[in-house]
């Protein structure tokens, strides 16, 4: 359920792994291998790194671990304790470039290649995103998850795996991660020789959602946004029969509503939330795959919980996202869903909201400033960075624009949330590869480099 949800959670509640996890012949497959156990040693020899196992199923010319490293709970305050924090390494050699890649929530725990590990033939150190997983801080406060805390996480892994990897250093992730390797190279800029951030989101200012609504408005067509909004408001016409199959689901299955507060609450947050995901994640854009008025209650369930992931909203998997709605509701900023077309139909005002996700003994508070501020280094200084966007992809409704040198925005035509460099124009596709491998220090490939 874990990776399932979090393949489509981030801003619909799902995280995507956009253009992250593929396969490809290894680079370093055949390569002279003398090193040995020496990695192994090594790895063993760094201050606070602890060797949990290595794991078998790598591709040729790699080895996988799964490594724990002691981090500061509070980079600013030694007195306020440690956690450990959970790496992977995919090593190739200690004379190959290294990909920093985070999910933004909890790691990856099989031996799968970013896009920019496999162009490059790299080693691949995965960071997992601290209070989710097993990276988790002993007490419940979330006061320290902030994205300034994150980058200094980050920036401790860089120094610490340099003496190893003195090489180039790219950072990359998709959705979330994406934006917190973006967050990693405000606070420390040249940790890294460049960054390939995937379907990364850039919520400026939490009060003004209105690009969010403009997108829903124009993207795909007129019959199809039709489709989805006659969606909507059936299904809260039908709200008693389709919360009586999710409390039945929920009740066979032993899952509860304690943090959202009810099945009906939820239902209502799936129902707003259904247009977004269905841009953002679906597998067709065609409005005869949304059922129509006369559908039945049945066909209207299952079209719901497809697209809009109604096992989201209950606790077995809410608990898992607390840490999430907590930063999009401290600092990350969330979208309002358009609820014209439903004023009529709705019970609970502002339920799609971050607060909702967070049980109440947790204390929230949104900081304005955090945003403007990474918005405003990305314009002004952001240099060697790549965006990665989907055209379609409701997600990046406001997207970042790099003002610096070797930094640019491409836009991946007929795609969503999960795109990759092949999604590209062969133009900007032979860009992205050629100014990748230049920022590792890798030959060009043959034809890239016009």
């Amino acid at each position: 359920m874990r990776t399932w949800t979090r393949r489509r959670l981030l801003l619909s509640t799902a995280a995507g792994t956009a253009g992250l996890a593929v396969t490809a012949p290894a680079y370093a497959a055949g390569r002279d291998r003398r090193e040995g156990d020496d990695i192994l040693n090594a790895l063993r020899a760094l201050p606070g790194l602890r060797v949990i196992e290595e794991r078998a199923g790598a591709e040729p010319g790699y080895r996988f671990f799964v490594l724990g490293l002691r981090q500061p709970v509070d980079h600013t305050d030694p007195t306020a304790g440690t956690f450990e924090q959970r790496l992977t390494l995919l090593h190739a050699g200690t004379d190959r470039p290294t990909v920093l890649f985070t999910t933004g929530y909890e790691a990856v725990l099989a031996p799968r290649r970013t896009e920019a590990a496999v162009l490059l033939g790299g080693n691949q150190l995965q960071v997992e995103h601290r209070y989710f997983g097993d990276s988790r801080p002993p007490t419940a406060d979330y006061t320290h998850l902030t994205v300034r805390q994150a980058a200094d996480d980050h920036h401790r892994v860089v120094r610490l795996f340099r003496t190893m990897y003195p090489g180039a250093w790219i950072s990359t992730g998709g959705s979330k991660g994406g934006m917190a390797t973006v967050y990693h190279r405000r606070f420390h800029p040249h940790d890294v020789d460049g960054t390939v951030a995937y379907s990364a989101p850039n919520n400026v200012d939490d009060r003004e959602d209105s690009a969010y609504a403009h997108f829903l408005a124009r993207v795909g067509t007129a019959e199809t946004r039709a489709a989805l909004e006659r969606a909507q408001r059936e299904a809260l016409l039908r709200r008693a029969d389709l919360v009586a199959r999710y409390e039945a689901w929920a009740a066979s299955t032993g899952d509860t509503f304690r943090i959202v507060g009810s099945a009906d609450k939820a239902l209502e947050i799936a129902v707003l939330r259904a247009p977004f995901m269905f841009w953002q994640n679906g597998d067709t854009t065609d409005a005869d795959t949304i059922p129509a008025p006369d559908s039945t209650t049945d066909a209207l369930y299952a079209w719901l919980n497809a697209t809009a992931l109604l096992p989201v909203y209950a606790d077995a998997v809410a608990r898992d996202y607390v840490p999430y709605f907590y930063q999009l509701g401290t600092e990350l900023g969330y979208w309002d869903a358009p609820t014209d077309h439903l004023a009529d139909l709705l019970r609970y005002p502002g339920a799609e909201q971050p607060r909702s996700f967070v049980p109440r003994d947790i204390p929230m508070r949104f900081d304005a400033t955090v945003m403007p501020d990474i918005d405003r280094w990305v314009r002004r200084h952001g240099d060697r960075l790549i965006f990665l966007n989907g055209a379609q992809d409701p997600a990046v409704a406001e997207p970042f624009h790099p003002g610096g040198r070797d930094a640019r925005t491409l836009w991946a035509p007929d795609t969503r949330h999960h795109v990759t460099f092949d999604a590209l124009t062969a133009a900007d596709r032979a860009y992205a590869v050629a100014i990748l491998n230049r920022w590792a220090g890798n030959p060009i490939p043959r034809g890239m480099d016009r």
